[in-house]
């Protein structure tokens, strides 16, 4: 029997080997070579129990916060997922035990689909009252339901009996626009000039309350989320990005930003809800909520739901978590993911927020198939998407970067408001831009017929049976009007939303790269479908258009360009594919989807090296090391590690030094971590220690053992120093139970390529470099990514976070 701290553990017999602790209870053989079998003790990888005569040791189960992460640090990936393995090694042994142990060892086995089960239900419920809040606060700009004030326009004229082309054109009698509930007439100067400043002074309302909203309660609550939410999964520590006051505020202030009229989209952030929704949720669960190598297994199910429920497309959502947002996703996560879209999907459908049988933004069904030779303009749609998309990236970065260095930055709420002027001024005389951004896409998606009589349908055409094919036919002066007005709609668009994403209101970008693509895309439809009655009988059309049917489909275009720009923005390419058919409904057109994407794709990276997000991680300066990437530069360990040549390297002793040199060292450096090596004169590598840990270790010692002076040896071996100490010297310190025993090293000829791709696919966070087995320095990711970018000439100051 052995004391620690005045306390009795039965069980341990402690060898005095020093490169190997035996606690001999029965000898289980974990991952990292300890032997232990207690089962009251959650055991940390490459932590052992020294304990011997007269030693104190600070017992690192009783420490609290011992495995856990500063703020603004990287994860270990292999410590967390070794950690879980031990645990779960563990649970399995002692089903045998008892029912109670079997109990628990299947409720460990279920407790993830539990957990992403409960995912999926409360993110299909939050996406259903967001969007339901952000319809009814948009249609309040305009007017309201005086029989029923919490319903929005639709809503409201469900019970009117007008027929449904009045209230395309807006003369449903139950919904009065503000001039009529100011007591004017509906149409007129007044009415116009009324129904101006209403729409101004809402917006104006709306805006500043999600930018007061989000400075006073959640700073984080800004923006789109999608670059940290990419940070945070590939192993990054933002404490409070996913917490319950960021959901809150994130959502609510969504509502407002959106309903504001803002350039911007709810979809991209419902991403950033879900997974404040996984992380909250993980915690009912301390195999996800204790472990943050665990905990992104959930959080990437959760980024599946977020984009099931913002575009009502599972498949899509789980394909775009595996694409673009997930570093870590094995074949489990995979199927974990797609039941986390399913019920997410599932509550939405039940929840029916759009009001129609089909849960999607913008269903459409096109009948007509695609011409061989419209994959010219298709690829088309593609080149022009990849290079809007390139222009739109770099001014955003351009004003992004702007903002953080000049004294705009101190004043987010007033660029808000200003911002929020100008668009809502502008926007009001255009009605493409009045309208939301989400109506705008579905008008310009939806085929012409008898229920769409907006200018953009203005063909001369007869519609005497409404059951008869629609027959090609010339534009009438409205469609030339409308082509105009979007000219200047994707203008106003493509200017404002330049200055808007980034503001301190939440704001996607999903809906507004929809909206460009959507407007050049129709545009080009347009003209392609006059060319085709013009000219029906060219061999470009096939002899398709010869019989005088509609053969050419401008709603097609429509969607290939919003694809097309969505793309480019992004540089998604399978996942935006489904995204678009599930989106739509138009599976027949997956081929004219594809090819847009990958011209889209190729052109944006001919242009720009990086998408929207991958460039905000860069602005921001994330260490996220990008695992598409390839690292093709010839240079070697030694080259990158740290200190550099005639520098010191910072070092512990594993018997050597005081408690005193230990506080002086992590005083006069920074590191985040220490090697340990046998001695000064022998520089072999005995292990490694966190910062965090030693000096919570410390700290727990200060408190519970008496006697600990200044001059009391800090020890991180089980054995007793060479020297045996003084009768008057103080016991020493033990702290072998914080030290991994078995850090990643490398030699100093290692080529960078290999240690590149050891940092992505081990998820390190520091790596040792040795020569002949003695220490030489440290290669932490920091130093990774700050080599990578000086390589690139760019500035490797910029990586601000370890």
């Amino acid at each position: 029997m052995n004391t620690v701290n005045g306390n009795q553990h039965r069980g341990f017999s402690v060898s005095s080997d020093d490169d190997m602790i035996d606690i001999t209870t029965t000898g289980t053989v974990t991952e990292r070579s300890i032997h232990y079998d207690d089962p009251g003790v959650s055991h940390l990888p490459g932590v052992t129990y020294c304990m011997g005569d007269g030693d104190v040791a600070a017992d690192g189960d009783e420490i609290p916060g011992i495995g856990q992460y500063e703020d603004f640090h990287t994860i270990d990936w292999q410590r967390d997922i070794a950690r879980d393995r031990m645990r779960h090694r563990y649970i399995v042994k002692r089903k045998q035990n008892s029912l109670f142990d079997l109990v628990k060892g299947a409720h460990d086995a279920w407790s993830g689909w539990v957990c992403v089960l409960l995912v999926g239900v409360t993110t299909g419920v939050f996406a259903g009252v967001i969007d339901i809040g952000a319809s009814w606060m948009s249609d309040l700009k305009h007017g309201i339901c005086p029989e029923a004030f919490w319903l929005n326009r639709e809503q409201c004229c469900w019970s009117s009996n007008e027929t449904t082309l009045s209230f395309d054109i807006g003369n449903c009698s139950q919904w009065l626009n503000w001039s009529e509930v100011l007591g004017q007439s509906r149409e007129g100067a007044g009415a116009y000039i009324i129904g101006y400043l209403m729409y101004v002074a809402w917006a104006l309302l709306f805006a500043s309350l999600a930018a007061a909203l989000v400075r006073m309660f959640a700073p984080y609550a800004c923006g789109s989320g999608i670059p940290e939410i990419k940070t945070i999964l590939s192993g990054f520590i933002i404490r409070g990005y996913l917490g319950k006051w960021t959901l809150i505020i994130k959502s609510v202030g969504l509502m407002l930003a959106v309903s504001a009229g803002l350039s911007l989209g709810k979809e991209g952030p419902m991403v950033h809800i879900a997974c404040c929704i996984g992380n909250i949720l993980s915690y009912l669960f301390p195999k996800y909520g204790r472990n943050e190598a665990k905990k992104r297994e959930i959080l990437s199910a959760a980024a599946a739901a977020g984009v099931s429920v913002a575009f009502g497309a599972p498949i899509g959502g789980v394909l775009f978590s595996l694409e673009e947002v997930s570093y870590y996703f094995p074949l489990k996560t995979l199927w974990r993911s797609f039941f986390c879209a399913l019920v997410a999907a599932f509550v939405l459908h039940s929840i029916n927020p759009f009001g129609n049988e089909h849960s999607v933004l913008f269903f459409v069904e096109y009948n007509n198939p695609w011409i061989f030779f419209e994959l010219v303009p298709f690829v088309g749609l593609g080149i022009i998407g990849g290079v809007i998309a390139a222009i739109f990236i770099r001014a955003n970065l351009y004003w992004c970067r702007y903002r953080k260095t000049s004294r705009l930055g101190q004043y987010p709420v007033t660029e808000v408001l200003v911002v929020t002027v100008v668009t809502a001024v502008i926007a009001y005389p255009n009605p493409y831009t009045r309208m939301s951004t989400s109506e705008l896409i579905y008008l310009l998606f939806r085929k012409c017929g008898v229920t769409n009589m907006d200018l953009i349908c203005d063909y001369n055409r007869n519609f005497t049976d409404v059951k008869s094919s629609i027959e090609l036919a010339p534009a009438g002066p409205g469609v030339y009007e409308a082509m105009w007005l979007l000219v200047l709609a994707l203008i106003f668009k493509l200017v404002l939303t330049v200055f808007t994403f980034g503001m301190k209101v939440p704001c996607g970008l999903f809906i507004p790269s929809l909206c460009f693509g959507a407007i050049i895309g129709r545009i080009v439809g347009v003209g392609m479908e006059q060319l085709a009655y013009n000219y029906p009988s060219i061999w470009l059309f096939s002899g398709e258009c010869s019989t005088g049917k509609d053969c050419i489909t401008p709603g097609l275009y429509s969607m290939v360009g919003a694809a097309a720009v969505l793309g480019g923005v992004t540089r998604m390419t399978v996942s935006l594919v489904v995204v678009m058919f599930e989106l739509t409904g138009g599976v027949r057109y997956i081929v004219p989807l594809m090819a847009a994407a990958m011209a889209s794709k190729w052109v944006g990276d001919a242009l720009g090296s990086h998408g929207i997000y991958d460039a905000h991680i860069n602005l921001n300066g994330y260490p996220f090391l990008d695992s598409k990437e390839e690292f093709a530069h010839t240079s070697l360990a030694a080259d990158v590690m740290q200190p550099k040549r005639n520098e010191t390297l910072s070092i512990l002793t594993q018997d050597s030094m005081t408690v005193e040199d230990v506080e002086t060292l992590m005083k006069e450096t920074e590191h985040n971590g220490f090697p340990v090596i046998v001695s000064r004169e022998s520089q072999y590598l005995v292990g490694f220690v966190l910062r965090r840990d030693l000096n919570l270790a410390l700290a727990q010692a200060r408190r519970a053992v008496e006697g600990l002076r200044p001059n009391s040896l800090v020890l991180f071996t089980s054995s007793s120093p060479q020297q045996p100490p003084e009768p008057s010297s103080p016991a020493p310190l033990v702290l072998k139970n914080i030290l991994d025993m078995a850090p990643i090293t490398i030699t100093d000829q290692t080529p960078m390529e290999t240690v590149v791709d050891m940092f992505r696919k081990l998820g390190l966070r520091q790596t040792l470099v040795t020569h002949n087995g003695r220490l030489l320095g440290v290669i932490t990711k920091k130093d990774v990514l700050r080599y990578i970018k000086q390589l690139d000439n760019e500035d490797p100051n910029t990586v601000l976070f370890n």
